[in-house]
């Protein structure tokens, strides 16, 4: 089943999880349901418009537990009988006691599925010794999408292994389609913002720490896997330079892990985040371009 996938390591469909935004301090109360569904059509609609070349598939909501206590569970759990359906239909946070006692929250949040306009294209970046730079810069979209912002031109006495590989020519192309050059992939591991928090922070992943692990792949003398989101399929001489992943053990390559705004849990603490007055932002962290 895995030869029968168009592309190597990459996927059809995407998501991104939107939770809920709270209406005060306490994380006593929620926006409903419709709103969270609005605030996920915004997050797509100005990912469009910022030229990241996806398309909307699907949105669903999804359960999500967590503890609640104080004026949270006293305000959100209910005697669970029929009456109360209605109310758990249209409410973004309903709670209910178990059998040891404990008040559990459900959190009502919207999965939203997207695809790329043309799936995801691996590239490889081949390197040589003496290169001193890959030759492009990477930046990041307030929706938490990495891109790359520059390329370098002027390098006919030494090319740069961004020419070499084909990336300068995705770069103008993508340009002249008025889109960004996406990147959804570092060797396998995607790099897609993946959550708008209660707050309406975007949990997405850090161009300096991504810049950083580019550089030991330079450093090493190793060549860098990506992944692109793209807008049309590639013809031409773009498919030719499409080449498989000859990735090195991982046990070779100095290990720099991911600096992320915030790590993944396998649970929502509602009652942690707080409320923010933007529907999206990034937190605390620049949005600067990183070249490597």
């Amino acid at each position: 089943m895995r030869d029968s996938l168009r592309m190597p390591n990459s996927s059809s469909y995407l998501s991104m999880l939107v939770l809920p935004k709270a209406l005060d301090l306490n994380s006593c109360r929620y926006e409903s349901f419709e709103d969270t569904l609005a605030r996920a059509n915004a997050w797509i609609y100005s990912s469009q418009v910022s030229g990241i070349p996806i398309e909307f598939m699907n949105v669903q909501s999804e359960a999500l537990l967590t503890k609640i206590s104080g004026e949270t569970a006293s305000a959100t759990v209910n005697s669970g009988s029929l009456s109360d359906l209605s109310n758990v239909t249209n409410a973004t946070l309903y709670g209910f006691e178990d059998y040891h006692g404990v008040d559990i929250g459900v959190v009502k949040a919207a999965r939203l599925w997207y695809s790329s306009i043309a799936e995801e294209m691996p590239l490889e970046i081949p390197l040589e010794e003496g290169d001193t730079r890959l030759g492009f810069a990477i930046s990041r979209t307030e929706e938490g999408f990495i891109f790359i912002s520059s390329v370098v031109d002027n390098d006919k006495d030494n090319e740069a292994p961004s020419t070499r590989s084909g990336l300068r020519d995705l770069f103008n192309q993508a340009r002249e389609a008025s889109k960004l050059l996406v990147i959804s992939r570092v060797s396998n591991e995607k790099v897609l913002p993946w959550m708008i928090s209660s707050s309406g922070a975007i949990r997405c992943f850090d161009t300096i720490s991504l810049s950083q692990k580019l550089s030991l792949h330079r450093l090493a003398v190793r060549p860098i896997q990506l992944h692109l989101l793209m807008w049309e399929k590639p013809s031409g001489p773009v498919e030719r330079i499409i080449r498989s992943p000859k990735l090195p053990p991982q046990s070779e390559l100095p290990q720099v892990p991911w600096n992320l705004i915030e790590s993944i849990e396998p649970r929502v603490d509602v009652d942690e985040d707080y409320v923010g007055d933007l529907s999206f932002r990034i937190d605390d962290l620049s949005v600067g371009t990183s070249w490597v």
